[in-house]
Formats: structure tokens, C-alpha cells, sequence
């Protein structure tokens, strides 16, 4: 098994190293790589999308040709995990702020986010997630968080903090408003290999 991590803009050595020792732990033999162009992504069987700037990322993406291999993939069935940054760009839907900064989402999950929901840099927050998939509560980091304000057809919220959808399913691809890459716990990322 080989997960990729987008390797443009963001938290990447975070996610190749969670990917990494997510793989050992959970008896799978593979690797963890940085996908920074097409020819990476062919390579992958999953794919990670970090937190960053949406926007930096998003036009990054759409450089490197990056963007339509992705969105190609998805329908494929590869698998997706974006965490904040990413799961802004996997919805369909963005606020006035996406809107304003001509963010081009790559609309592969049927919901809808704010981003920025949860402040700013300084307003940064760790809080317990209550994920239906997981056995007990994740603690879940919060940066820039963006909200996942609504889904719909089959997209499904699997994770909440005060009522608030903050984690989201839809098949294969899994939307994180906050950075399980930094909580140290490693069981969404061995929940997102089994998947593959």
C-alpha cells in the first residue's frame, strides 16, 4: 500500500509520518510519500490532502495538473482524507470567503463548508470529537478550522464538537475540519487505510 500526501503547501511531514506509523502499527506493509507531481500521484493508492492555505494549495494543484488527476482518482475510487485545508477543497460548496478568493474547490464531497469557522490562528483549540466510527472520543486539533455547515446526498457527518459537523464521510473520502496528524492518536488514519 502507498499513501500519498499532497507535498505542495501545508503540514506534509506531519501527515507522511501519522501515514507512516499508522501503516507499521496497523500490520500493513507499505510506505508514506509526498506527492508533489503527477507522476507521484499515479504511483498512490490513497491520497491525503493537508491542512495549509486553501487557497495556495488549490492554485498549486491546478499548476502542477495536479487538480484534475485528483478529482479523475476520486472517481475512480481512490481513496481521500483532507484535514482542514483539504476538507475545505473536497466540498462542493464554499462560503463568500472561498468565493472571494476565487478558491477552486475540487467539489468531490456533497457538502458545504465555512472557512475559518472556529477564528483565527490565534484562536487555535485542541476538544474532544465525538466520531460515531471511533470507540471513544478523538481529541482533535483545531487551526484556522473551517465548519462543515451542511451535507447532503450521500455525504454523512461522523464527527461533531457543541453540535457542530467537523468530520465527514462520503464513501471512500473523508472531510476533517481539524488535524488528527497532530493529536499523536493514529486511529482516523488506521480507520482512513481501511479503505484501501
Amino acid at each position: 500500500m502507498r499513501i500519498g500526501v499532497i507535498g505542495v503547501q501545508g503540514d506534509v511531514s506531519e501527515h507522511v509520518e501519522a501515514a507512516r506509523r499508522a501503516i507499521a502499527e496497523g500490520g500493513y506493509s507499505g510506505e508514506a510519500l509526498a506527492v508533489r507531481r503527477r507522476e507521484d500521484l499515479a504511483k498512490v493508492d490513497a491520497l491525503t490532502i493537508p491542512g495549509g492555505e486553501s487557497t495556495a494549495i488549490s492554485r498549486l494543484l491546478v499548476e502542477s495538473g495536479l487538480f484534475d488527476d485528483i478529482v479523475r482518482r476520486a472517481g475512480e475510487g481512490m481513496p481521500i482524507l483532507g484535514t482542514c485545508a483539504g476538507c475545505i477543497l473536497l466540498a462542493k460548496e464554499g462560503d463568500g470567503q472561498v468565493r472571494r478568493t476565487e478558491t477552486r474547490l475540487l467539489g468531490l464531497m456533497d457538502m458545504a463548508v465555512d472557512r475559518n469557522a472556529f477564528g483565527r490562528q490565534r484562536e487555535s483549540f485542541e476538544a474532544d470529537v465525538d466520531v460515531s466510527v471511533l470507540d471513544r472520543p478523538f481529541r482533535g486539533v483545531f487551526i484556522r478550522a473551517p465548519e462543515i455547515t451542511r451535507t447532503w446526498g450521500s455525504c454523512t457527518p461522523i464527527g461533531k464538537i457543541g453540535g457542530k459537523i467537523v468530520l465527514a464521510r462520503q464513501g471512500a473520502l473523508v472531510g476533517s475540519a481539524f488535524h488528527p496528524e497532530l493529536s499523536g492518536d493514529l486511529r482516523i488514519h488506521k480507520w482512513f487505510l481501511s479503505f484501501v
